[in-house]
């Protein structure tokens, strides 16, 4: 009998128990002269002695504010050192802690503040063309339960910051608090539907955060570099809670993602990770393709997640920024988020075909999901996964909820997989991603990675789209390299044919500047098929 498709991690390193503010007190203990974080755009700096100074101002001024633990504090904005206190602050006093996507509109916001009911909201003044305040004003009315609003630069903030710290009182409220206790809402990119919060506690995320450090190798002598948003898991979760867990320093090096910025951080700080979705480092090697220099000779390690990492791009990664130990990481928000990892002793194969092995203390299979059942080994089907990472809930919504986690407290991830034998796992798309021509199942991620080796593609897409014949037909979204000859069908069916079964070989192309994406880089698949159809007409 053929090998079944299930993975548990290893368990050699103990699961910690701490809450996130009583692990953040042990590095400051341990480490207090170190760097903790580094604001770039404001040069701003604090060692582990006065990030803790500063948490527990914070955490005392919106105590005293009449936040307990349970409220929900809501946080809107961009990247800024700011962000980075209240987090630790909000978890320090038990407040949840619900994280607000920047480019959200009025609309979106005022669904996220009702629907986990915000009482407190910490936003920035603006964000690019966003007026913040303008909008909090227009929501406000809908909003029964947000009593305070705090404008970060305001007199109102600056009181709370500067409130002296009260160790007495942040005792007493820790003695109240538990590992387990939710203390992050986190709302899914809401692709289709309405977002959903996935609720979040201090054990998912602070132990989630401490391993990805771990399998990177962090010491409390790395410099982690963290160019994604802090509103999604994989910048306050897989950057600052790594970074903290192990008494590194963390470097804001803009708002929001710019390339040039981030490799000047990398450069100025001498970082020694840096952290990307693929689209970001695509952009950060096409600004060294331009002919800027920066002296990245620090970098040895570094995070490419978020979405399928291409092979090509991979490679170019560890080959021009020098980043030899770059890892893949793999999950979900729900997960906390991640589920599996590249090691740092992988072959350069492994870390670019697969997104590594389960991670510590974690299981993860691979279903039928028709049936339920583990498929064997080399078989496709939907990977799930089973651990301290599985999030308590979707906030308020225990029919969502239900749908997402089985009796059994497998999260069922909606990810088409596949596990070898030696237990590396490669995604090979969303199961709604799957295209079904003429009872042909293809996985566009095998087409989309064949593309990549063509010199022009920059990056490729591909989508199904309604064809009467077969049923669908394939189409495949292309951005070209700066000066290429442009690309049609024909010219995409010659490079691959002979090289591609001829049912894998789009139909139709079409060449874009940007694809529909969310702000965490995940191509936006659903919003391409539906522009497809006023394309092809």
């Amino acid at each position: 009998m053929s090998e079944l498709s299930y993975s548990c991690g290893p368990a050699d390193v103990a699961l910690l128990g701490d809450t996130i503010g009583a692990n953040l007190d042990r590095a400051v203990a341990a480490y207090p002269a170190r760097d903790a974080l580094i604001d770039c755009p404001t040069g701003r700096r604090w060692t582990y002695r006065e990030l803790g100074v500063a948490v527990d101002a914070v955490a005392t001024g919106l105590a005293a504010h009449g936040i307990e633990p349970g409220d929900r504090v809501g946080i809107w904005a961009p990247n800024c050192a700011e962000w980075f206190l209240v987090q630790y602050a909000t978890a320090k006093i038990g407040a949840i802690l619900v994280t607000i996507n920047p480019a959200y509109r009025t609309s979106e916001l005022e669904y996220v503040l009702v629907q986990a009911g915000v009482r407190t909201l910490i936003a920035a003044p603006e964000f690019k063309s966003s007026d913040y305040v303008a909008m909090i004003e227009q929501v406000r009315p809908n909003c029964p339960t947000l009593e305070h609003v705090l404008i970060l630069g305001t007199e109102p903030w600056r009181q709370v910051a500067a409130t002296v710290a009260d160790s007495e009182r942040l005792n007493a409220i820790a003695a109240t608090l538990s590992a387990d206790d939710p203390i992050n809402i986190q709302y899914t990119s809401g692709t289709t539907g309405f977002p959903k919060g996935a609720t979040l506690s201090h054990h998912n995320i602070l132990n989630n955060g401490f391993f990805v450090g771990e399998l990177c190798g962090y010491t409390e002598t790395d410099r982690v570099c963290i160019p994604v948003p802090y509103y999604h898991c994989f910048g306050m979760v897989m950057g600052n809670l790594a970074v903290t867990s192990h008494g590194a320093a963390a470097v804001i090096p803009a708002p929001s993602f710019d390339p040039a910025a981030a490799l000047a951080a990398v450069a100025a700080q001498r970082c020694t990770s840096l952290y990307g979705v693929p689209t970001m480092f695509i952009a950060m090697l096409a600004e060294l393709d331009s002919g800027a220099e920066y002296d990245l000779s620090s970098l040895r390690t570094g995070i490419m997640a978020g979405s399928p990492c291409p092979v090509e791009v991979m490679k170019r990664v560890i080959d021009r920024l020098g980043m030899g130990e770059v890892s893949i990481c793999y999950g979900m928000t729900e997960t906390s988020p991640v589920s599996t990892q590249t090691r740092r002793d992988d072959s350069i194969d492994r870390r670019t075909a697969t997104v590594g092995r389960v991670g510590p203390h974690l299981e993860v299979k691979v279903i039928d999901p028709e049936t339920g059942r583990t498929v064997a080994r080399g078989e496709p089907g939907e990977l799930c996964t089973r651990g301290y990472s599985v999030m308590l809930g979707y906030w308020d919504q225990p029919d969502k909820t239900a749908e997402a986690i089985d009796a059994a407290r497998w999260m069922h991830t909606g990810d088409i997989g596949v596990m070898d034998a030696d237990g590396y796992l490669a995604v090979t798309g969303r199961i709604k991603d799957m295209v079904i021509r003429g009872g042909e199942n293809i996985y566009p991620r095998e087409i989309e990675e064949f593309l990549y080796t063509h010199p022009d593609i920059v990056d490729a897409q591909v989508i199904g789209v309604p064809d009467d014949k077969y049923g669908e037909e394939l189409m495949v979204w292309l951005r070209l390299r700066e000066g290429a000859t442009p690309l049609d069908a024909a010219a995409v069916r010659t490079y691959c044919a002979g090289r591609l079964a001829h049912y894998k070989i789009p139909r139709y192309v079409h060449v874009v500047e940007e694809f529909p994406m969310t702000v965490t880089g995940k191509v936006r698949k659903a919003e391409m098929r539906d522009l497809a159809r006023g394309i092809l007409g």
